[in-house]
């Protein structure tokens, strides 16, 4: 049975049996695709990179607080550990800063 197919009720009381469709059905396919960046997310991908170019922390921090991860939920951990990684970089820089000014 397809959707918006019609039920024939003369087939249920012969005993065929009708398919029910699954609410989730169509959400199975949804995250079968791999990730961008080599299948670890763009959040990952830019942590890992952020160690050798810190502003990819910065950029997956703005995706992060632009609710990038709506469009698929698997990157939101990959882009809140960049954002964390951003916030210990920027308070680094500030102690670097002010030992050096003081």
């Amino acid at each position: 049975m397809f959707k918006g197919q019609r039920v024939n009720v003369a087939d249920h009381e012969k005993g065929k049996y009708t398919p029910v469709r699954d609410e989730q059905e169509s959400l199975l396919g949804t995250y079968d695709r791999p990730l961008p960046c080599f299948g670890c997310g763009i959040g990952w991908f830019s942590f890992l990179l952020g160690f050798l170019c810190p502003l990819m922390w910065y950029y997956a921090t703005i995706l992060y607080f632009g609710n990038y991860y709506r469009k698929d939920p698997r990157e939101r951990a990959g882009l809140a550990a960049s954002a964390i990684a951003a916030m210990a970089c920027s308070v680094a820089l500030l102690i670097v800063v002010i030992i050096l000014l003081f």
